[in-house]
């Protein structure tokens, strides 16, 4: 294949999507590498499919991170960098087949929503499921077969199976009324690439942990990467992390990791609260050791980067409340600035 028959073929190389997903989503360089891997064998994969019987088989990714790490971050700019269907779903909202809530095929249903109803832009899109471990088998009794259904966790599970190897199924074309049994087309989900992403926060991730019980303060702080055995224990069933072969682990983002994601992508908090200010005449002087406190108190309060946001508006309310009247000046945001405000947070709930 000579190289305008790539360009043609494949819209855009590896290290092109890596380095486009570099400049929103600070750190986590080998997620970056690996779902701009697992995107670019998408499209191949798509462009080999569309001739004779092709070998190549989706890799499903699962990704693995503690809240606010960037995981979903991740994939919406995934989503603006490539010209292919894109949805995100909350695997919370769905249940078993026959019980309320959400048949998994409601999903499916979503992205042809995104494309139109075009099947055929459908079949070659990527789904997002957020919070998959938030369908894990809900009790012991349930993981040995005992007691009730579990509707909303293994029943899910279950569910999503056929979806993610690759089946024809059918998907209701009126996502709101998804009940309606009447109005449905048949898709193929053989070329749907599926990134699920969770944070798994009671996986046991450190090394010599005391049997029985978790003991951080004790532990040995050697990290290890999550497992296939942990994930079972955790309630995921194997056949589902069968069809999700490429697991990554995601880093607790450093105070270094959270100042660059306040500054460098190009629509990070200091540049849009400076628009914002600018409009009123008034500089912001975004100091380096300010941006350090905002970072240490999300680090300190376990938010990540989804809390830099909170603490940022705290941080700037009563700036931006006086802007009108105080146009020409100059403000200094350094350490003390921010410590000063950010104290009136520690009687609210930070999380998102």
């Amino acid at each position: 294949m000579n190289p305008h028959e790539r360009e043609n073929r494949f819209s855009m190389t590896p290290r092109e999507i890596f380095e486009r997903l570099d400049r929103f989503v600070i750190g986590q360089e080998r997620a970056k590498r690996v779902v701009a891997l697992g995107a670019y064998n998408h499209f191949k994969r798509i462009a080999v499919s569309q001739g004779e019987a092709s070998l190549l088989k989706k890799s499903n990714v699962l990704l693995i991170g503690p809240t606010g790490c960037g995981k979903t971050h991740l994939a919406r700019n995934l989503a603006e960098s490539l010209n292919l269907p894109f949805v995100v779903v909350d695997a919370t909202e769905y249940t078993e087949a026959g019980y309320y809530g959400k048949d998994v095929e409601v999903m499916i249903a979503e992205l042809l929503y995104a494309c139109n109803q075009n099947i055929q832009e459908c079949e070659r899109g990527i789904i997002f499921i957020d919070e998959i471990d938030k369908i894990a088998r809900r009790s012991g009794g349930m993981r040995t077969g005992a007691g009730a259904r579990d509707i909303g966790g293994e029943g899910v599970q279950q569910g999503l199976l056929k979806l993610l190897e690759g089946r024809r199924v059918f998907v209701p074309l009126n996502v709101t009324q998804h009940w309606n049994k009447h109005d449905f087309v048949e898709v193929d989900t053989s070329n749907i690439l599926f990134i699920c992403a969770g944070t798994f926060t009671d996986v046991q991730v450190y090394e010599n942990a005391p049997i029985g019980f978790e003991n951080r303060e004790n532990a040995a702080k050697t990290k290890r990467g999550v497992g296939h055995k942990q994930l079972l224990e955790y309630g995921m069933i194997a056949e589902l992390l069968g069809r999700l072969p490429v697991v990554v682990q995601l880093d607790e983002l450093s105070r270094e990791d959270l100042v660059r994601i306040l500054v460098e992508p190009p629509d990070s908090l200091v540049r849009e609260y400076s628009q914002l200010l600018a409009c009123d005449d008034v500089r912001a002087d975004f100091r380096l050791d300010g941006l350090e406190a905002m970072a240490e108190y999300a680090i300190k309060r376990d938010v990540g980067a989804r809390g830099l946001r909170t603490i940022m508006e705290e941080t700037m309310h009563e700036v931006m409340f006086d802007a009108p009247e105080i146009s020409g000046r100059r403000i200094v945001v350094d350490r003390a600035f921010v410590e000063g405000k950010v104290s009136g947070l520690d009687s609210k709930n930070l999380d998102p």
